[in-house]
């Protein structure tokens, strides 16, 4: 059940069909892969891979535009420190949605009887499906993003009811969470709707001639805080309590099952219409003439007999009275199976653990070995502390270990203990605080079990403090919390999204019947501490044996343990990641003298974006091309690719009139132009430029842009090279400008890097530099520690220096296509004699090298020059290839700077 070979790492590449997992060998995924998956996957997988092949060919406009804009268009998202960075969705993400939009949009499905097409098990039947409505089940790892999928669902029902004629989708959302957990965490999402804003769900206006952002109106109402509700335009964010037509009793801190509170629809009581002025969201909604549902942590609605499903199931009668029907349902959850085990029938996507861990979306799970866990014994005690001692003992061995990692990096590690009664918690959180001083006082305990009574009654200061019990199990990941560990009785076994446990400890074990499965168990560590970066995290489970026999039973899952050896002072230093960081405490080092500082120059290069209103048109210098004639059914279908690429942008059906607005057509090239190139600002500018481009200059005669067979050229690819050739060309022109000067802004030095995290790759511990090792990168680390240990060893260097990408020494320069990039070199060193040299180590050449070498002589250059005033040291560069290096072998770095003089002379 392993991995297939060519599984790919990067969670943002497409993944084929005939490389995803399934619960067999390999040699079987003819004969049972189909039979082996969610009945309906399979089929839908294909389906849609090859759906997304043809450009999403038979969807309806509006999904092809949203698909283009998500999956195909680059998105740069605007940092802090006015830097910018790629936002891509993982593929899980893409496949989740293309699947339920190929389905509605492109296939069709409207019930139960259009998704048995689908069965691949030829072991479904119609009466497996309990609703009436169309419902599509996304199963997805912990971790994995599902709140990112239903903002992007929400968006194109949205936008397909509004511009599709006929569509039977809705822009008004009922948007269900379980518990009020999960409702905290879809509230720090969609409060604002800052989702639909931060992250790029919303086109910008004229993308595909629409104007996305102008026309989605959307209200946010959370819970009871009903604000004034439109016939459409309405999110409804609620806990299922809310639209319960019944009440529920509230929960009460003397209660000792506080779960009612936790992970039960609680919250503030609500209030009909009839006792005071709050509107009856249960009521309100079954008003709604046009609704969506989507359920988060959707493997509670498992029973038609549950009180869930009977709610959307009346609101979906409610509609029927008025000759209407639910528009869609979408559930999403990481475990959508019955109580029996067996996965939803409806499940139409799936992106499991296995390989979610693979991709390093979530972490991965490490356990102690055999030799590990044959040290660890279960006294005779009925103190639970005492039977249990050694369990709980590694388990703060192992997190003291990593708290101390993560806190050079500025995260705070937690330490999560599972106990099998709430009776038990107190006891083991006091033990905690008396064999870890770093836990006296900062162990939070949640008293949970799976039964009990709730009290129907309770004072206001008890509801402070279950407000407050609440706050700080959220807040537990932050500083300014004052806890590192939690007790309880499988806390929040959904929902709650704490990321920095990194040590579970379980004692306690889990019967068949507890409907409680590994994957929601380990979920609760599973989430990454660290973002934008693909660093492998681990979280380390500890237990009893019969915890971890029932953790190890996800195996069945395809997902596989390592284990390692854990316990004592000399364990094994944990290897989900190697810090990097100044040795300041090193008694063998003067970090004063290893020190190197570089100079902040001004930049060089910079684009002036006020010179785009400069452009000539009329003087591009562009081949002028002829208008090829089209037939009137030739000149209806518009289709627009990336000018950079060929992928199909989008595709623009004109009327039976042939009536078009050219201007939604240049300002596609516009925004085009302005994305490639990552120019922020311009458009008002821009677009003028090419209207006359176009109209005058880009065809062997002036044009009438109202004239459909111009619009059609204007889809043809040789156009759209011209245009982007053109435009592209003149902007770097006028928008990149060097200065020819710099000056010094301030200094880069080595012994200010903050700490950070890297892979696991092979490193030397140097004696000349502030760093407490030299990591090689990828697969130059055999030549860039070769280097090091030269540089560690050679008799004239004074200090070094790799160049990390913590380091924040970069050079600006031009790329051979004329574009403006950055480029960070290999190696800084400091030879006695006080010079300072940028090494770059290479092996093979690669593109752009020459540019890059002209540049860094640059800049020594200028360092030098603009270090003269306060005497600093002079700034040289040394390219170092690998075959020469390995060949020849320098003794000292001068005998290096000798031999290697390539890009140190005068380019031609």
């Amino acid at each position: 059940m392993a991995l297939h070979t060519e599984f790919p790492q990067s969670p943002y590449e497409v993944l084929e069909p005939s490389v995803r997992w399934f619960p067999a060998a390999e040699e079987m995924r003819d004969l049972a892969y189909e039979k082996l998956l969610p009945p309906l996957v399979a089929k839908v997988r294909e389906e849609v891979a090859a759906w997304r092949a043809t450009g999403y060919r038979g969807a309806s406009e509006t999904s092809k535009a949203l698909l283009t804009w998500w999956f195909d268009t680059h998105h740069f998202i605007e940092q802090a420190g006015g830097t910018q960075s790629e936002f891509r969705y993982y593929f899980a993400q893409r496949e989740a949605v293309e699947s339920v939009i190929w389905l509605y949009d492109a296939r069709g499905a409207r019930d139960k009887f259009d998704l048995l097409r689908f069965d691949a098990s030829g072991a479904v039947s119609s009466n497996m499906f309990d609703e009436e409505w169309p419902r599509f089940v996304v199963k997805m790892a912990t971790g994995a993003g599902k709140t990112k999928v239903l903002s992007l669902l929400m968006a194109w029902s949205y936008f397909h009811k509004l511009y599709e004629p006929n569509s039977t989708l809705s822009r008004n959302f009922l948007l269900i969470a379980p518990n009020i957990i999960v409702l905290d965490r879809l509230r720090a999402d969609f409060d604002g709707l800052r989702i639909f804003f931060n992250d790029p769900v919303l086109p910008d206006n004229g993308f595909a001639g629409r104007n996305w952002r102008d026309d989605f109106q959307l209200a946010l109402h959370i819970q009871d805080d009903v604000r004034v509700v439109r016939p459409t335009g309405n999110l409804f964010l609620t806990n299922i309590h809310r639209v319960y037509l019944s009440e529920v009793p509230e929960p009460s801190l003397e209660d000792d099952d506080l779960r009612g509170y936790f992970l039960s629809p609680f919250g503030d009581k609500p209030t009909g219409k009839t006792t005071d002025s709050k509107t009856d969201l249960g009521e309100l909604i079954r008003e709604i003439e046009e609704l969506a549902v989507f359920n988060d942590e959707a493997h509670h609605i498992h029973d038609p007999r549950l009180a869930w499903f009977k709610c959307i199931q009346d609101i979906h009668h409610r509609l029927l009275q008025k000759d209407l029907r639910l528009a869609i349902q979408v559930d999403v959850s990481a475990t959508p199976r019955h109580n029996n085990g067996a996965i939803f029938v409806q499940t139409i996507s799936d992106y499991p653990l296995v390989e979610a861990i693979a991709q390093n979306v979530v972490k991965h799970p490490v356990l102690p070995d055999a030799a590990s866990r044959a040290k660890l014994t279960e006294r005779k005690s009925p103190i639970i502390s005492e039977k249990y001692a050694d369990y709980l003992q590694l388990g703060v061995e192992e997190w003291r270990k990593s708290y101390a990692e993560h806190e050079k990096l500025g995260k705070k590690a937690v330490l999560f203990v599972m106990v099998d009664d709430t009776k038990n918690c107190d006891e083991v959180g006091a033990y905690l605080g008396k064999i870890c001083p770093e836990l006296q006082g900062a162990v939070l305990v949640i008293h949970t079990k799976a039964s009990g009574e709730i009290s129907e009654s309770t004072s206001s200061k008890a509801r402070g403090e279950l407000e407050l019990l609440r706050k700080q199990s959220n807040e537990i990941d932050t500083w300014k919390s004052p806890y590192k560990a939690i007790v309880s009785v499988l806390m929040l076994k959904e929902g709650w999204d704490v990321r920095n446990v990194s040590v579970i400890v379980g004692l306690r074990a889990y019967s068949a019947m507890s409907n409680i499965l590994p994957e929601q168990t380990l979920g609760r560590g599973l989430r990454r501490m660290y973002f934008g970066s693909d660093q492998r995290e681990t979280v380390s489970v500890v237990g009893t044996p019969a915890f971890m026999e029932f953790v190890e039973s996800i195996q069945s899952e395809g997902v596989n343990f390592e284990r390692v050896p854990m316990g004592g002072r000399g364990g094994k230093e944990r290897q989900d990641s190697l810090v990097v960081e100044v040795e300041k405490d090193a008694t063998t080092k003067n970090i004063d003298e290893l020190d190197i500082a570089l100079p902040r120059l001004s930049r060089r290069f910079n684009r002036e974006f006020k010179d785009l209103s400069e452009l000539d048109p009329s003087n591009l210098g562009n081949v002028r091309l002829p208008i090829k004639p089209f037939t009137p059914e030739e000149t209806r279908e518009i289709v627009f690719k990336m000018m950079l690429g060929a992928e199909i942008d989008h595709t623009i059906q004109l009327d039976t009139n042939g009536v078009v607005d050219f201007r939604s057509v240049i300002a596609f090239f516009a925004r085009q132009l302005l994305k490639e190139l990552r120019l922020v600002g311009g458009y008002e500018q821009l677009y003028p430029k090419l209207k006359a481009f176009i109209q005058g200059h880009l065809f062997e005669r002036s044009v009438d842009l109202e004239d459909p067979v111009v619009l059609r050229n204007l889809s043809e690819p040789e156009v759209s090279k011209v245009v982007c050739d053109s435009f592209r060309a003149a902007i770097n022109e006028l928008t990149i400008r060097e200065t020819g000067t710099s000056r010094i802004e301030g200094y880069i030095r080595l012994r200010e890097t903050r700490p950070f995290r890297t892979q696991p790759r092979g490193f030397l511990i140097p004696k000349r530099s502030v760093f407490n090792r030299i990591v090689g990168e990828g697969a130059a680390d055999g030549l860039e520690l070769a280097f090091a240990s030269f540089l560690d060893a050679a008799d004239d260097v004074q200090s070094f220096g790799k160049n990390y990408m913590a380091v924040g020494f970069k050079i600006d320069y031009v790329k051979e296509n004329g574009e403006l990039s950055t480029y960070t070199p290999d190696f800084i060193v400091r030879t006695k004699d006080g010079a300072v040299w940028i090494v770059e180590t290479k092996g093979r050449e690669e593109l752009d090298v020459p540019q890059k070498m002209r540049r860094l002589r640059q800049w020594c250059q200028d360092a030098t020059e603009a270090s003269k005033e306060e005497r600093g040291p002079s700034y040289g560069l040394v390219y170092v290839d690998q075959k020469s290096f390995e060949q020849h072998k320098p003794t000292s770095f001068s005998s290096l700077v000798s031999a290697f003089r390539d890009y140190q002379e005068n380019f031609a």
